[in-house]
């Protein structure tokens, strides 16, 4: 897996964030999935990580949503 950066916008400010392009593809079926954009869907995660870094607050989001818990 390679990583691959990503320039997004959260809360009006822009941000890169590199994850794993499996990754990238997921959060893009998970919000299809919920009927919102990708970068919406970072927004959210942004809003609960909590003291993680944005890289692995989307990997443990992708994570949890491919449990189903």
């Amino acid at each position: 897996m390679t990583s691959s950066k990503r320039s997004i916008t959260i809360k009006g400010h822009r941000t890169s964030v590199s994850v794993e392009g499996e990754f990238w593809e997921a959060l893009a079926e998970i919000a299809g999935e919920d009927g919102t954009s990708v970068a919406k869907l970072v927004e959210r995660i942004d809003e609960t990580r909590g003291q993680k870094s944005l890289s692995a607050a989307i990997r443990a989001f992708v994570l949890v949503r491919a449990r189903g818990t």
